[in-house]
């Protein structure tokens, strides 16, 4: 039990000055903002832009080189050079998963991303190292963020023997999430792939989160594909297809029903809004009814030095991206790093609602559409207690 307090004028949404009570972590009451003098344990929002926290849809905190001496990127042009030239580079790193990727998952905390999904790599050189480091870090970091993790073969999973074993053996430490890449371009074998997956997921009811790099008709096949294989095997509501360039390629009188049908059956898409790639076409897919949340995927990783796990920037490049410029299209993109990857991954969207776990960011801006602008300093609030400010977690745990 903690005491209450009154989180005092603050602004929810951009809306008219409120006071909120907060007890127990969670806010039990609200009010308009009182001319009443704060009390000790008051906190002042001083008139501060209040939103729910951030969401994380897609990150890979176990390849990050985060804090590392710098790196050129030394990869080759197609997806199997970049996967052989992070292996060769993660084999030469000496410092551990625990270290990196703390570091990193600390500084998405202060930058307010409290609910998060995290793809692990697993396959048979790694075994199971890299999933059993993340879960140790997810146990020292619980009371600060949601942390969901999916096993991911990024090196196959049909065409690597071991890799399916593995897997099996990661579900039963009670990894959330069963991951799939490219079924036809890495593994040759979409039916077989996504067989096993799905089989999985069913047996241990856990859910689904496939990265889909493939391009054209031939990934849009593959998207209807998952459609089928989620409908089967009752999976509505759990599932998503990370990436998903080929929705942005073709036609949209020939992506819309595919459209339709992942909205019908609740499957999710996860966009990094890439800057080298066709991006799903997030207002039409939404329109749609189509739940498209965002992710920073590879950060300061063999991959791409880029990234800063700042999801108020994501939602920046996505709004980049497709030119969306009115306050009502950027409150739309600040969804898409809130209540949209809630959705996706299967968590109760905080819509700073009565009842709901006091999470929350504050910002010395005036609406939505200027924090996604401005990426603006925050404050950063678990079960109403500050944890980060200006970009810095108050206390570390590395």
């Amino acid at each position: 039990m903690t005491q209450p307090r009154w989180l005092r004028n603050v602004r929810p949404y951009g809306t008219p000055a409120e006071d909120l009570l907060i007890e127990n972590g969670r806010f039990t009451q609200r009010r308009p903002a009182s001319n009443e003098a704060l009390c000790a344990t008051d906190i002042d929002g001083q008139n501060q832009l209040l939103t729910p926290a951030l969401v994380e849809s897609h990150v890979h905190l176990d390849k990050t080189l985060w804090g590392q001496p710098w790196r050129p990127n030394s990869a080759g042009p197609t997806l199997k050079d970049y996967i052989a030239n992070e292996r060769r580079i993660l084999r030469e790193v000496t410092t551990p998963i625990a270290q990196r990727a703390g570091a990193l998952l600390e500084n998405c905390i202060a930058r307010g991303s409290l609910t998060m999904r995290c793809h692990v790599d697993i396959d048979p050189e790694f075994g199971l190292r890299h999933v059993e480091a993340m879960q140790q870090l997810r146990e020292q970091y619980r009371d600060l963020i949601d942390l969901q993790l999916v096993v991911f073969p990024q090196t196959g999973l049909i065409s690597r023997p071991g890799t399916a074993e593995l897997m099996r053996e990661a579900m039963a430490l009670g990894v959330e999430n069963v991951g799939g890449l490219d079924p036809c371009g890495i593994d040759n074998d979409p039916i077989a792939q996504l067989d096993f997956v799905f089989k999985l997921a069913s047996e241990f009811d856990r859910g689904v989160d496939i990265h889909l790099h493939d391009k054209g008709e031939l990934g849009l096949w593959q998207i209807a594909l998952i459609a089928d294989y989620t409908e089967r095997f009752g999976r509505q509501g759990r599932v998503m297809i990370s990436h998903a360039y080929c929705l942005g390629m073709l036609p949209w009188s020939q992506v819309k029903p595919v459209a339709e049908r992942l909205a019908t059956l609740g499957i999710s898409l996860m966009s990094s809004a890439p800057a080298d790639c066709a991006v799903p076409p997030f207002l039409a897919l939404r329109e749609t009814g189509v739940n498209l949340c965002l992710g920073s995927d590879g950060i300061r990783d063999a991959w791409s030095p880029m990234g800063n796990g700042d999801m108020l920037e994501r939602a920046m490049l996505l709004a980049f991206r497709f030119d969306l410029n009115k306050d009502e299209e950027l409150a739309a993109v600040f969804d898409a790093a809130t209540v949209n990857g809630a959705q996706a991954l299967g968590c109760a969207a905080n819509r700073l609602k009565i009842g709901q776990p006091a999470d929350f960011l504050l910002m010395p801006v005036q609406t939505l559409g200027e924090a996604v602008v401005s990426r603006p300093p925050r404050q950063v609030y678990r079960a109403g207690r500050l944890i980060a400010a200006g970009g810095r977690l108050l206390e570390s745990r590395l």
